[in-house]
């Protein structure tokens, strides 16, 4: 492992920064006294919830962007280049994309256009501004390239079947980041993650669905949780570990790819119990397939009931990583239990009386 020199000024560029995964890294990067660019969507709503506690600090900087736009991300590496004369290395984090699995299948096209086209937009500022000797780069993988799973589990080694147009949009940002190593000499790298959450992922993710929905089924809000593939399995584990590893990956020798994970993997129908239990809830589970009913069994309250318009075109039934790489070659390894997530995204959500 190499270290940053500290009497350099240290910079890094985190696009989707507002993001469950840009407010960790942005978090860790302003502990360690990196000066941080973020880029950020313009919405007509306020977007800026998961960083507003970092909003004045003075090391942060925030721009408009989008992976779509060329021109604007010239501007701002120019922007960046020319206001940090004593810059020692600028860490390029992409986290921004078009993540949610399911609605990509509605928005094929802007998927592909943003996740893997917007990944190419980015290397090639990097080339454009004359910034590549002084870059390192971090592209967002995901476990979702490995789709329709071709070995138990997955490791960087495995050979890559997407199964959704996120993956196969994300498959692109993979290779062209390779590419874009090999043919330029470029520091850059993929951080292939499995699932990771935490109470600041998005409401209409599968965890978040289950601890707002117990939330709204004990405040009465409702009497039910509506859910899709109760079968499927993740290797799920929490964003501020994962987004270590990513910073772990920018400080090394030389550029790689590598598998960062758990190396455990758990069922949606387990989550849903465990989540509930915590709430006094004790689920068991009656019929099959789409007529399947998760029901209390002290009271008989009927609370989990399944929707096919929930479930997935194409199916990923399940993913489990290998981080043993990352592990041996980085330093890295996740602090945060299954049981432990489970307990913090329920309590984020559903306070206990």
């Amino acid at each position: 492992m190499t270290g940053i020199n500290n009497s350099m000024e240290k910079v890094a560029l985190v696009t989707g920064i507002t993001g469950q995964d840009g407010s960790y890294l942005t978090e860790l990067l302003l502990e360690k006294n990196y000066k941080v660019y973020g880029l950020t969507r313009r919405a007509s709503d306020i977007n800026t919830h998961r960083i507003d506690h970092l909003y004045d600090h003075k090391n942060l900087v925030l721009r408009y962007s989008d992976m779509t736009d060329s021109p604007n991300m010239i501007h701002i590496l120019y922007e960046i280049k020319e206001n940090n004369p004593n810059m020692d290395r600028l860490e390029i984090y992409n986290l921004a994309a078009m993540s949610h699995v399911k609605v990509s299948f509605s928005m094929p096209e802007y998927t592909g256009n943003a996740d893997g086209l917007g990944v190419l937009r980015l290397l090639e500022a990097i080339r454009s501004s004359g910034m590549m000797e002084k870059t390192r780069f971090y592209q967002a993988a995901t476990s979702e390239l490995y789709g329709l799973v071709q070995e138990v589990p997955q490791r960087e080694s495995t050979p890559f079947y997407p199964r959704s147009p996120y993956g196969v949009a994300k498959l692109y940002g993979y290779w062209i980041t390779k590419n874009y190593r090999e043919s330029y000499d470029m520091f850059a790298t993929n951080g292939i993650l499995f699932n990771h959450e935490s109470p600041r992922r998005g409401p209409t993710f599968v965890t978040r669905k289950i601890t707002k929905g117990l939330n709204d089924i004990v405040t009465g809000k409702t009497d039910r949780l509506t859910m899709g593939n109760l079968d499927a399995k993740r290797d799920w584990g929490h964003a501020r570990d994962y987004v270590k590893g990513m910073w772990l990956m920018l400080q090394a020798d030389t550029a790689d790819d590598y598998v960062l994970s758990t190396n455990e993997f758990h069922s949606v129908r387990e989550f849903i119990e465990k989540a509930f239990a915590l709430r006094g809830f004790n689920i068991k589970w009656k019929g099959e397939g789409v007529d399947e009913i998760g029901y209390d069994e002290s009271t008989g309250r009927e609370l989990v009931f399944v929707d096919e318009k929930y479930f997935r075109p194409a199916e990923v039934e399940e993913l489990l990583g290998d981080s043993t790489r990352a592990r041996k070659e980085l330093g890295w390894t996740p602090e945060c239990s299954f049981d432990q997530l489970v307990q913090e995204m329920v309590d984020g959500d559903c306070p206990a009386c």
